[in-house]
This record gives structure tokens, C-alpha cells and sequence, in this order.
């Protein structure tokens, strides 16, 4: 039996400790190493509450957090942080060097890493989101998802266990949210970096291993993409489930259940 990553129990936060209502109300969950998990939920549902708390930028009022073992708080979330990064919706604001490797180095100089380790840690990273060609440009002056993939390197390069996505698709292209939810895929199998991911993008949470649902500060729901689709109709739909509903609609034999982009592709390639 695996020992989760993160560890999260009887959570609950609220901004003014002088009212009684509740961001975060009584939730609990537990994260495997190399897991992979959506957060989903309506705007104030307190997704980006929650990631705020994981990686110490808020306190909660009460409950705890376990990060690697070591439960977070006021005297540990320096330590912890070793283990956990945050790449936020607009990465400019994570930008601190003038070029794509100057900002990589930034965190790693702060390590006192010598500077022919910090080198090769570079050219890795910088390989991982493939943004060798890159490395001397100005970090602020690239697209999009060249923004997001140099903010992913940056904290890559970091040794990071967890990586927290907090809305990192929404600013995206079709084109680059594709390419960034590969070098997701890339980084969860080769590295074993577990990724918790807050997003509205429904096809960035189907590839996820699991999800939870917040509604109101609480989890409603929580468990596989496809058992969490196929339950709550309120939900938006993932494109291939958009897809299979179309068909339906069009009389074609398409099956009846809930499927999976893999499924959905060798159902049509039939």
C-alpha cells in the first residue's frame, strides 16, 4: 500500500476569523506519488483556496495538510516548499529573469547549486518542456504556451515531488493546451511527479487519474473522470463526450456508456 504524497484532513479556512463562513469547509483527501489529480468545481466552489493552502501561501483555520510526510504549518512551509511548486493561471507573474535561462537559474542560484551542476539541470529541463531553442529569449516576450512550459522548467529544475496547476490552461490556445497537457503526460510517467491540477478545462481533467469535485467549499464528489462524468449531467462535458452525445443524437450505433478519448478513437477507427 502506497504512502500518499499529500494528506489532507478535516480542512477548513475562512479569510475573516471573525465570521463563520467558510472557504474551505471540512474537506479530506489523500494523493499518491505520480497520481495525477483535477480539481474541479464552479468559480468560489474554493479550488484556488485550496491550492493556496497546499503549498503554504495560506494557513488553514483548522485541519492539517501532510506534504511528504511533514505536516504543514507556520515553522515547516520553507521546508515543504522544497517539495512542492505552484504554477499559477498567468505565469509573467513567476518571471524574474531577462532571459528563459536566467529565470531557470534564479531559483537554482538561491540553492548556491555550482554553476556546472546548475548547467546540466538547465539543458534538462529546458529539453523536458522543449524549449531548448528558446533560452535566450526574453521569457515575457513568448506566447502563451511558451510562457507556461518556461514556468513548468523553472520549478521542474527545483527537484520538485508535486507540482499544483492553478487554472495554468486557461490563457491557452487549442494548439498549446494540447502540447502542454503532453508535457504533463510526459513529466507524471518519466519523472513520477505527482500533479494536482485546478482547472475548468474538462479535457485537461479527463486525462487525470482522478478527480474531486468541489461544490461550496466541501468535495461532492470523488473518484475516476469517467464514473464522475458519467454520474453528474450538470457537468460540462469533455470534448469526446460531446462528441459521443452528437452521434447519438444522429441515430449512429454509438455505445451507450461514457467513454474515454482512447475508447472513443478505436470505436471509430473500427
Amino acid at each position: 500500500m502506497p504512502t500518499p504524497i499529500v494528506e489532507v484532513d478535516q480542512l477548513f479556512f475562512r479569510y475573516d476569523q471573525r465570521t463563520s463562513h467558510k472557504i474551505i469547509h471540512n474537506v479530506s483527501f489523500t494523493v499518491d506519488k505520480g497520481e495525477r489529480i483535477a480539481i474541479i468545481g464552479n468559480n468560489g466552489s474554493g479550488k484556488s483556496t485550496l491550492a493556496q493552502l497546499l503549498v503554504g501561501l495560506l494557513m488553514p483555520s483548522s485541519g492539517k495538510i501532510n506534504i511528504a510526510g511533514k505536516e504543514l504549518n507556520e515553522a515547516t512551509k520553507w521546508d515543504i516548499r522544497k517539495h512542492i511548486g505552484l504554477v499559477f493561471q498567468n505565469p509573467e507573474n513567476q518571471f524574474v529573469g531577462t532571459t528563459v535561462q536566467d529565470d531557470i537559474a534564479f531559483g537554482l542560484e538561491n540553492l548556491n547549486m555550482p554553476y556546472e551542476t546548475m548547467k546540466t539541470k538547465i539543458d534538462q529541463v529546458l529539453e523536458t518542456v522543449g524549449m531548448t531553442s528558446f533560452r535566450m529569449h526574453d521569457p515575457s516576450r513568448l506566447s502563451g504556451g511558451q510562457k507556461q512550459r518556461v514556468a513548468i522548467a523553472s520549478i521542474l529544475a527545483l527537484d520538485p515531488d508535486i507540482i499544483v496547476l492553478d487554472e495554468a490552461l486557461v490563457m491557452l490556445d487549442p494548439k498549446s493546451r494540447r502540447e502542454f497537457l503532453q508535457i504533463l503526460q510526459h513529466i507524471q510517467t518519466k519523472e513520477q511527479i505527482t500533479i494536482l491540477s485546478i482547472t475548468h478545462d474538462m479535457d485537461e481533467a479527463l486525462a487525470s487519474d482522478r478527480m474531486i469535485l468541489m461544490e461550496n467549499g466541501t468535495i461532492k464528489k470523488m473518484g475516476t473522470p469517467i464514473d464522475i462524468f458519467a454520474e453528474d449531467e450538470n457537468l460540462q462535458p469533455p470534448f469526446v463526450e460531446r462528441l459521443r452525445r452528437t452521434l447519438l443524437q444522429k441515430n449512429l450505433q454509438v455505445p451507450q456508456t461514457f467513454m474515454s478519448e482512447d475508447e472513443m478513437v478505436k470505436w471509430l477507427c473500427k
